[in-house]
């Protein structure tokens, strides 16, 4: 007994430290639920659109991905749909590490950013050692954007500092590339985890930070959204530094998407509204919004079966 207190007081401490703010579930989840219940008008959802696909990471996470997927997924993120349409493009292709150099290939200098996942993704069961050599391996063949997971059990076991130590190491790692830090939130089990989870990542040198791996239920939703760009606000106010925000996994509809948008723009303001600072990491969301758009546009709803699949 005494060790499992002894256990329970060093993590207590190590919260203390942190100064997390306890997390309102009730507030947040009432909040939440009423970004999914704004209309927003018809000039108005479209800019909305528009903007939600210049946001999207178009993804391929599979054993079976090949060069010639990638390539005909970086072709859909350069232009998503017909030009007369004005969409503009998305803003990053995401692979596995061994399939950067093909996309950086197929992208050019279209714009559109190569990101990675690293450091053992989707578990983070990896020595250190290991997750950094696939860190510099992927940022060395050209990925602008290094999306990493945080070892979950480590966090849940109370070692904080290791979380941040390994995520510190990552960020020097990536060189150039911007680090996106996933939390894997399904997996935190509380909004109390997923806020200090999120400090972690944004003070040991996260540029984003990203919900979830997709590969995990639940993955991305609003209520947990909320909770980590109201840790991105504070932690703006108190150190003037924008962090960005990646909500990824389970957003399937444009009018989710748009709902995001409001939460952003009414929790962080209008300078999180660009890509810059904020993603949907979201492949099979791109189409409806793009049926959204010419629906919005024509008056009528084209079939599925003319958009390609992401």
């Amino acid at each position: 007994m005494k060790t499992l207190a002894a256990t329970h007081n060093r993590h207590d401490a190590l919260r203390d430290r942190w100064e997390i703010p306890s997390v309102d579930q009730v507030m947040i989840e009432e909040r939440a639920a009423a970004f999914t219940k704004r209309s927003i008008k018809t000039s108005a959802k479209l800019a909305g659109l528009k903007l939600a696909v210049s946001m999207m990471d178009l993804t391929t996470l599979e054993g079976k991905d090949t060069p010639g997927k990638v390539a005909f997924l970086c072709r859909k993120a350069i232009q998503p749909i017909d030009p007369r349409y004005e969409v503009p493009s998305c803003a990053a292709v995401c692979v596995y590490p061994n399939l950067v150099r093909a996309a950086k290939r197929f992208l050019g200098d279209s714009g559109v950013k190569v990101a990675s996942v690293a450091t053992a993704f989707p578990t983070g069961l990896m020595p250190l050692d290991l997750k950094l050599k696939e860190v510099r391996r992927a940022a060395g063949d050209g990925a602008d954007e290094i999306d990493m997971v945080i070892d979950r059990g480590v966090f849940l076991a109370g070692d904080y500092n290791r979380v941040f130590d390994e995520i510190a190491a990552v960020k020097e790692a990536c060189g150039e590339a911007h680090l996106k830090v996933i939390l894997e939130t399904g997996e935190l089990q509380t909004y109390d985890n997923v806020r200090l989870a999120s400090e972690i990542g944004m003070r040991a040198g996260g540029d984003f930070i990203k919900t979830s791996t997709g590969k995990v239920a639940p993955a991305a939703t609003i209520p947990v959204t909320l909770v980590m760009l109201e840790a991105i606000r504070d932690y703006f106010y108190e150190t003037g530094v924008r962090i960005g925000m990646k909500p990824a996994g389970g957003i399937r509809h444009a009018k989710q998407a748009l709902a995001y948008l409001v939460m952003v723009k009414e929790t962080l303001g209008d300078d999180w509204l660009t890509p810059d600072l904020f993603r949907f990491g979201a492949s099979t969301l791109v189409n409806d919004v793009l049926m959204q758009i010419v629906k919005t546009i024509d008056g009528n709803y084209q079939s599925a079966d003319y958009f390609s699949l992401p």
